[in-house]
């Protein structure tokens, strides 16, 4: 049998850039929960005991940065009490704001792209949430090693932690079948006086056995807990927003267009994109028209419609990929502006958008996440 190996990593929401995504995500939080017209790309960078704000954020929102950093510090499991908060925010340009929005006189469907670019939404029939194997393990294992730090199965784990799962596939046409797990990588910061022996048998017992199905284990497959990192990690590393963007996404999978999500509004086609792009991927694998699926969708800052739509169904549709366009095309509309109503985008508050910020933006079952509800979809 012709297999190959996959690789996808995850890392848990104590991971530097992880701590920066999870704060811009918390203000724009905060600015939309006030103000749901608020325009923010607010970005976070960290280094030691500094964490340094900066963006343009246009609100009739009060926020107050310094509480909101230290809030998510505390909800991670970091110390904030020494930190020093750096906050650099303007308004966002006036050129861009009459560009994009008219100053908020345009309506929804009048609103133009707030920047350039493409984004890739994808989808696949290899798990239940139609989403890659090696990326749902890898962010599952990621989001266990939180819990049991926090639950206190395992008080010895520290907020920094990484993982990466390679799994061996066989391909099914264009499709792409799991077949077992070749290896499972962790790395955490950890208490000292925890040696590798004690890491590795507790990880495999309540990490391990409780996320990854048996059915993917056998005695070949390869457990690591190499490079058992002592201490904390912001003195270690420099973190900064935007920077796990595969994490975020699809573990390597389908393509990324390069842009980041968290601090963004729904304005920044780099989020709104995104989501419709795995929407309508979703659908179409969840409506059977295609076992796997790629969406593009690319536009130019103030031009309302997309400036093109790409699918690929690796030939594995129902149905030939331009015929397969014409579908997508009339049940889904593209404009920024009624991306943001059909998704409704610019709901904040109550941990919205920090909640994508670790743990992925896609495959999961939560209501906030309104991209991956599916609609149905029917071949013409």
């Amino acid at each position: 049998m012709d297999t190959f190996l996959f690789t996808s990593e995850s890392v848990t929401e104590g991971h530097p850039d992880k701590l920066c995504d999870q704060i811009s995500d918390a203000i724009l939080d905060a600015c939309l929960e006030q103000d749901p017209d608020s325009k923010v790309d607010c970005e976070t960078c960290t280094k030691s005991n500094t964490i340094t704000i900066l963006g343009e954020i246009t609100t009739k929102a009060t926020i107050d940065y310094d509480n909101i950093v230290r809030q998510t510090c505390r909800q991670i499991g970091l110390s904030p009490d020494d930190c020093k908060i750096i906050v650099n925010v303007e308004q966002q340009s006036a050129d861009i704001a009459e560009t994009v929005h008219g100053n908020l006189t345009k309506k929804p469907a009048e609103i133009g792209a707030g920047d350039q670019g493409h984004m890739f939404g994808y989808a696949t029939d290899e798990t239940p949430e139609l989403m890659p194997l090696s990326h749902l393990l890898a962010t599952k294992l990621a989001a266990k090693l939180s819990e049991v730090r926090k639950n206190g199965t395992c008080p010895w784990l520290r907020p920094h932690g990484k993982t990466e799962v390679i799994i061996e596939y066989k391909k099914d046409g264009g499709a792409v079948v799991p077949i077992r797990a070749h290896t499972i990588l962790i790395s955490t910061k950890h208490d000292p006086t925890v040696d590798n022996d004690r890491m590795a048998m507790e990880l495999k017992e309540h990490v391990i056995k409780h996320v990854v199905p048996s059915k993917y284990l056998d005695e070949k497959t390869v457990l690591r807990f190499d490079d058992p990192l002592t201490g904390g990690a912001h003195e270690d590393d420099v973190g900064l927003t935007g920077r796990k963007i595969i994490v975020d996404t699809y573990g390597g999978w389908g393509a990324h267009g390069g842009g980041a999500f968290s601090g963004k509004d729904a304005s920044k086609v780099h989020r709104s994109g995104a989501y419709i792009g795995r929407q309508v991927a979703k659908s179409v694998v969840a409506a059977g028209l295609a076992r796997r699926c790629v969406v593009q969708v690319s536009y130019a800052i103030g031009i309302v419609e997309p400036l093109s739509v790409f699918v690929d169904s690796y030939g594995t549709g129902k149905l030939a990929d331009r015929d397969l366009l014409q579908v997508i095309e009339k049940e889904f509309d593209f404009r920024p502006g009624i991306i943001a109503v059909d998704l409704d985008l610019k709901r904040g508050g109550n941990f919205r958008y920090q909640k994508t910020a670790a743990y992925g933006h896609f495959g999961r079952d939560d209501p906030d996440f309104t991209w991956e509800n599916v609609k149905p979809l029917v071949a013409n």
